[in-house]
């Protein structure tokens, strides 16, 4: 078995949990937010349903990666998780694990949490610091819309 680790990011974001949930739905505000630029979501594929496809062609560098996974849990406001594999993972076929969750915290914030299990090895870094950036980037578009 290949040794796996797992990233935990957790940030508060300026927005009700039912608003931050539904951003990880939207195929429009995760091409805006997902990923760290700039690294550019190209296009994605949302079928936000237990045992759905979630599907991000991302343009890194001059380099097309799939993110490709599916829906194992959906519960609205509370819960997301789905399986997640990169095309350029020394093995593509590796399943690894996203669980995200939302707490309502003061008046109108939630604490977002990840964690991401069964990752390579070599990519402990990487996604450590893409989570920080990425998480950096939806609290920026919730900020500015308002929400």
């Amino acid at each position: 078995m290949t040794d796996t680790v797992t990233v935990v990011v957790k940030r508060v974001m300026p927005a009700a949990p039912e608003v931050v949930f539904d951003e990880w739905l939207d195929p429009e505000a995760l091409q805006e937010w997902m990923c760290p630029h700039p690294v550019r979501v190209v296009e994605v594929t949302v079928e936000p349903r237990v045992g759905g496809t979630l599907r991000f062609d991302v343009e890194d560098s001059g380099t097309r990666v799939l993110i490709s996974g599916q829906f194992l849990t959906i519960d609205r406001p509370r819960l997301l998780r789905f399986t997640w594999s990169n095309s350029n993972w020394e093995d593509p076929t590796q399943a690894s694990i996203v669980n995200v969750t939302f707490e309502q915290v003061g008046g109108d914030e939630t604490l977002m949490s990840i964690e991401h299990s069964l990752l390579p090895t070599s990519e402990f870094g990487s996604f450590h610091a893409g989570w920080i950036a990425t998480f950096d980037q939806l609290a920026d578009r919730l900020a500015s819309a308002g929400r």
